[in-house]
């Protein structure tokens, strides 16, 4: 059994991560580093500290999972690993392409495993999507497109999310999860452009962004704003046999906040009237109408990580295609 520490217990510490890792008999939530007295409530086995020092100096902690706002990720994730500990880290994994650099070498000096929590990599929609595309039931893909927008036109109350610093805005909170999907299925893109906006009245960040990547006859654009009221296609896929359309995105963190937990019914089961439509001619076969959703599973991401740990399985996330999206993030916030 894996001994893990929580760094933090806001909404991906308490919501995104802890249900997960105690519904794996993999792993004891030994310890939360939180100021929140809610957390001894929900999970009173857990031992709660006020720092990360407190974690480092157990022995007895396996993995720490670092859950803290984003300007502290490289920070803690370079303690943890200088103390003997595999480390998750919650996106972005640092705030520059130099630290995430840096804490893979470290990684791999210290012999721990060091990886992300890029969940939305077993959204429901995205395993759909890759369902799909593996099916080839859209040829040659062409155009791939994918818009992540909420709408929040007043500021966040926690200022670290309004904060101009690195690491801080819309690019690095909403952008690693699309572009490390486009990752996955695409590959390192040839070619990069893009742009981020500063929208909302008094906004300091950027809260908007348009970023494209160019490969060989296939163009990615992934999209995203914290004004957009009305809906608008999460994927919109193009390929030379036809194309898929889906609106809506996974339902596994309003399940979270419901108190609907994994592995209870109906957890990550996405509505019917959210499934995608597909148009397709594959030879003489035409395909056309709604596509079933896959179940989405966050789960799947602890599962592999205690296999990486303790059964030397590969990585899922790796932290070497994580530093490529950090340097796609780079490449538009310089142009």
């Amino acid at each position: 059994m894996i001994n893990i520490a929580l760094v933090g217990f806001g909404l991906s510490g308490r919501y995104l991560q802890a249900p997960f890792i105690t519904a794996n008999s993999n792993y004891r939530l030994k310890t939360i580093v939180t100021s929140n007295a809610l957390a001894k409530e929900l999970y009173p086995e857990a031992q709660i500290v006020s720092s990360i020092e407190d974690v480092l100096a157990d022995s007895s902690i396996d993995l720490v999972s670092i859950a803290s706002p984003n300007a502290t990720h490289y920070e803690y994730a370079k303690k943890a690993l200088l103390a003997n500990k595999h480390v998750l880290v919650e996106k972005p994994l640092a705030s520059t392409s130099q630290e995430a650099e840096e804490l893979i070498l470290l990684a791999k000096q210290q012999n721990k495993v060091l990886s992300v929590f890029q969940n939305r990599r077993f959204d429901s929609d995205f395993l759909t999507v890759q369902k799909i595309l593996k099916a080839k039931l859209l040829g040659d893909i062409v155009s791939y497109e994918v818009r992540y927008d909420r709408y929040k036109p007043v500021l966040n109350p926690k200022k670290w999310k309004e904060t101009p610093s690195p690491g801080s805005g819309i690019i690095y909170d909403l952008g690693p999860h699309i572009l490390d999907q486009a990752l996955v299925l695409f590959g390192v893109p040839q070619k990069v452009w893009g742009q981020t906006y500063t929208q909302r009245e008094g906004s300091l960040i950027d809260d908007a962004f348009d970023i494209y990547l160019s490969y060989d006859k296939m163009t990615v654009k992934l999209s995203s704003s914290l004004l957009v009221r009305e809906e608008s296609p999460r994927y919109r896929i193009n390929g030379t046999k036809g194309s898929f359309v889906k609106y809506g995105i996974d339902h596994q963190e309003d399940h979270l906040k419901a108190d609907l937990l994994p592995q209870m019914t109906g957890f990550g089961v996405e509505p019917i009237e959210n499934q995608g439509a597909i148009y397709s001619n594959i030879g003489d076969v035409v395909i056309k109408g709604k596509v079933e959703t896959e179940v989405g599973n966050w789960g799947l991401l602890f599962q592999n990580l205690y296999e990486a740990i303790v059964e030397g399985k590969d990585l899922l996330i790796k932290p070497e295609l994580v530093l490529e999206q950090i340097k796609i993030i780079e490449a538009v916030k310089q142009l």
